[in-house]
């Protein structure tokens, strides 16, 4: 008997793993619920759920194929070792399958559990699926991780021209065991269900995942290049949920985006172009994660930056947690955050930027709370732009370059659809007034909108004063 250890790879069609195991012999799947982990990971009710109800669709999907999906509890990963090695010694598993996770504490349990069935004289085989490449595998002329994105792009896009990843077949039915499949549980205890109309917006299953591909790369990825920083319009793909969970592949998002511009990555169409880039991005932090495994231990990638005088201001915090700090397009992003789950990725890089800049709060304090509503929270993408925005991360944006949310809002909300969408309070102001400077007027109503907690020009000085201050002969220079 083969197992397949699901993770963040909750599909049926090209997976790796599941595909390896099938082709051994007959299969059973497990799923480890390991809610005390998932506390400990800041992973959000909004992810658990996810998880949950696309469980529930890959259960029948692999009954189909006469592979019975088993549900185990690890409340902890080290309990992990103990529950797959029951598990195999239950069912005489001869080998265990499982597709790679990256991070310092999944590289560790992983190492446990082979340990615990190599003792047991059971296999434990894993594989490359998340990514497109093995990490340790793109490296600089010196054999060491890149730490530049352009060149990182560069180095792939000549391997995925020479050989690129094939698309892994969905197994063939088996022969029908005796193990049935045991309930996916409809919530976890801590892990509050989110709304209905949140649940709405993320629909489970690979079938609503290769969908949303197809819709997208049948057109809306031709003007991906604009439409991508406008967060009133329906310009990005919508799947970084299924990506982070594993219910699509990258190779499979891949293919389909070569397939809509003849198979090429750097020519064609620029929102195709762009949109593998990104593609790219996600592998590069993916790659930064296990080369610099710092970074997942809640460390600055560039230790100089772990001085930095961060304010230690809860007001503040809360303020921008909430959607209150008086600034509009930064508010309706939060807003948008905490009902729906998902944030857009120009909003992202404008919330954390102005939490980290100017209200000088430790970049870590968004990072989590990012991690605690995301339903598509991913270690390495997150910590990657929560660096990157900081300016304490690799090929991050320069300490001196501080984005204004007013400018940003004019520029790429012109209207104020956005802004109005998440603030309605707002609705009475003209195009010219919802991206006024604070101060220029009793625009928004007495009552109805906060005042801005932050002088943005006095709030610009003190973070490049504090930046500028450090002792460290690392910090990069800015302008003079």
């Amino acid at each position: 008997m083969q197992l397949i250890w699901l993770r963040s790879d909750l599909r049926v069609h090209d997976n790796t793993a599941l595909a390896a195991a099938c082709a051994k012999g007959p299969t059973l799947a497990v799923y480890l619920l390991s809610p005390k982990q998932w506390r400990t990971h800041d992973d959000s009710p909004n992810k658990v759920d996810f998880w949950l109800r696309n469980l529930r669709v890959l259960s029948e999907k692999l009954q189909a194929l006469h592979i019975p999906l088993l549900i185990r509890e690890a409340d902890s990963w080290d309990k992990a070792p103990k529950v797959i090695l029951d598990l195999c010694q239950q069912h005489d598993v001869q080998t265990v399958h499982c597709n790679d996770e990256y991070g310092v504490n999944e590289s560790r349990r992983d190492q446990a559990v082979a340990a615990a069935l190599d003792k047991a004289g059971i296999g434990f085989e894993h594989y490359l699926d998340q990514l497109l490449f093995q990490p340790g595998s793109v490296l600089t002329k010196s054999e060491r991780y890149f730490q530049v994105f352009s060149q990182f792009r560069k180095v792939c896009y000549q391997r995925l021209h020479h050989s690129p990843p094939a698309i892994v077949a969905k197994p063939a039915r088996q022969a029908p065991p005796k193990v049935k499949p045991d309930p996916v549980p409809d919530a976890v205890k801590g892990f509050k269900t989110p709304s209905d109309t949140l649940q709405a917006l993320w629909p489970a299953g690979e079938d609503e995942a290769l969908k949303r591909l197809d819709t997208f790369t049948d057109e809306p990825i031709e003007d991906y290049l604009v439409e991508r920083d406008l967060p009133a319009h329906p310009g990005t793909s919508q799947l970084s949920a299924y990506l982070a969970a594993g219910v699509v592949s990258p190779r499979q998002c891949l293919h389909a985006a070569l397939g809509h511009n003849r198979g090429e990555f750097e020519s064609g169409n620029v929102g195709v172009v762009t949109w593998i880039s990104e593609l790219i991005w996600r592998e590069f932090y993916k790659h930064i994660l296990v080369g610099y495994p710092r970074v997942s231990m809640h460390r600055a990638f560039r230790p100089e930056y772990e001085a930095l005088p961060w304010r230690d201001a809860p007001d503040d915090l809360a303020a921008w947690q909430e959607g209150r700090t008086g600034i509009p397009i930064v508010d309706a992003a939060m807003k948008q955050l905490v009902a729906t789950g998902w944030m857009h990725n120009r909003l992202r890089m404008v919330t954390a930027m102005f939490l980290s800049k100017n209200l000088l709060i430790d970049w870590r304090e968004g990072e989590r709370f990012f991690m605690q509503h995301l339903i598509d929270g991913d270690l390495a993408s997150n910590n990657g732009g929560w660096q990157w925005s900081s300016s304490t991360g690799t090929d991050s944006v320069p300490y001196f370059r501080i984005f204004n949310p007013l400018s940003q809002s004019a520029r790429f909300d012109a209207q104020g659809v956005f802004i109005k969408q998440w603030l309605p309070q707002l609705k009475h102001l003209d195009a010219k007034q919802i991206h006024a400077a604070p101060g220029s007027g009793d625009l928004f109503g007495p009552g109805d909108y906060p005042a801005p907690i932050v002088d943005l020009r006095k709030s610009r000085e003190r973070a490049l004063s504090a930046f500028k201050n450090l002792p460290s002969k690392q910090t990069q220079k800015g302008p003079s």
